[in-house]
């Protein structure tokens, strides 16, 4: 089936204090969509959306306006740009999309879909649009949710999805980091280096590796705060400072393909080779600020799906791919388990599928399908 693609721009005024993007009118928010419209009417509209990703030419969406279905592939603030990113800014985004759905394109149903990172997004904005209890950022800024007013969904689709990006960036922190000026390594816990035990993995390593992941984590989340409070003390409430994390590829599941097991290629990851991305620009959390840290790396982030998965009462998909390098079968697992509340919960598998369908046609077909066949019972 042909459809339309309708590039969409929306925009509000908001307060500014600490500016978090480069650029645009002073206290003014822009943000950009792609609606893809079919030649057949809907009361119903799927929207995608990724905290910092732009979403318009992913394979899923098109398939599944191809396949008849009403998407918007929607842009937060931070398009491709995730060094300043606050999760608490991302929802309220995401509500002002929803809103546009509803009361300016005529849809009468929205359904979220949460690719990737968009899937803890999705089940963060869904808890917080029924039921808000944010009321600071975890930098301590006042962030009353309620006041938002963020409008509720009909349904939630997490696909190839993880649990949040903080769950996740820890879990690829290179555990080996000891200082973070440098870096200073030990190395008999570099998994890229000579020291280090090579897989198989044991438990005892891995159960240890995981520890220290966490432990580092906390300890550049304790320096985030006590830096932010010296410099608000001294220099005003809307102080900031950027910083490097160095070291965030080194999950153990890239080298033993016995750790969360599934189809992927071993040695590789969604970015290519992980003992390439480990330090280059292009690694997840590379650049970051104190406060975005603290709202969307830290693990004291509002928004994981293990947090508020249990206050989803909306029918959820759950679709995990089985050769994905990305998000593993773990966090498919967890997402499924954390929305048992939910009015419904499905949860499917797309055989030999990678993080993006990328040159497999047939796979991507079937996902398309299944999502098409979700949306059709639950009278989307």
């Amino acid at each position: 089936m042909s459809f339309a693609r309708i590039p969409l721009l929306i925009a509000f005024r908001e307060a500014v204090g600490l500016r978090d993007t480069y650029g645009g009118i002073d206290g003014v928010v822009a943000l950009q969509a792609h609606h893809l419209k079919p030649e057949t009417p809907s009361d119903t509209i799927v929207v995608f959306m990724h905290p910092m990703g732009i979403m318009h030419y992913l394979p899923l969406p098109p398939a599944l306006a191809a396949a008849g279905v009403h998407v918007l592939t929607a842009v937060s603030r931070y398009p491709n740009n995730d060094s300043a990113l606050i999760m608490e800014k991302v929802a309220v985004d995401l509500g002002r999309w929803v809103a546009h759905c509803r009361e300016q394109l005529g849809y009468r149903k929205v359904v979220l879909a949460g690719w990737s990172g968009g899937g803890s997004l999705a089940l963060f904005y869904q808890a917080e649009a029924c039921d808000p209890q944010v009321t600071h950022t975890p930098s301590g800024e006042p962030f009353p949710m309620a006041g938002a007013n963020l409008p509720p969904v009909d349904g939630v689709m997490l696909l190839a999805a993880h649990v949040s990006r903080a769950q996740t960036l820890t879990e690829w922190l290179d555990a080996s980091v000891v200082d973070e000026a440098g870096p200073v390594r030990d190395p008999r816990w570099y998994l890229y280096g000579p020291e280090c035990p090579q897989p198989p993995y044991s438990q005892d390593f891995l159960s240890e590796y995981a520890a220290r992941q966490v432990a580092r984590s906390e300890r550049i989340t304790a320096w985030a705060r006590e830096t932010l409070a010296d410099i608000t003390r001294r220099e005003g409430p809307h102080a900031e400072r950027a910083f490097i994390v160095h070291g965030t590829m080194a999950a153990p599941c890239w080298l033993d393909p016995a750790v969360d097991a599934n189809d992927r290629t071993p040695g590789r990851c969604y970015l290519g080779d992980p003992r390439l991305i480990n330090d280059s620009p292009g690694g997840l959390g590379r650049f970051t600020t104190l406060r975005s840290w603290l709202s969307q790396w830290s693990l004291s982030s509002h928004a994981c799906s293990l947090k508020v998965g249990h206050r989803i009462r909306v029918p959820v998909l759950v679709v995990g791919n089985t050769a994905d390098d990305a998000c593993t079968p773990s966090h498919t697992q967890r997402l499924f388990e954390c929305v048992a509340n939910a009015a419904s919960r499905e949860l499917h598998e797309v055989r030999g599928a990678t993080h993006y369908y990328a040159f497999q046609p047939d796979h991507l077909k079937i996902a398309a399908g299944i999502v098409t066949d979700w949306l059709g019972r639950q009278g989307f």
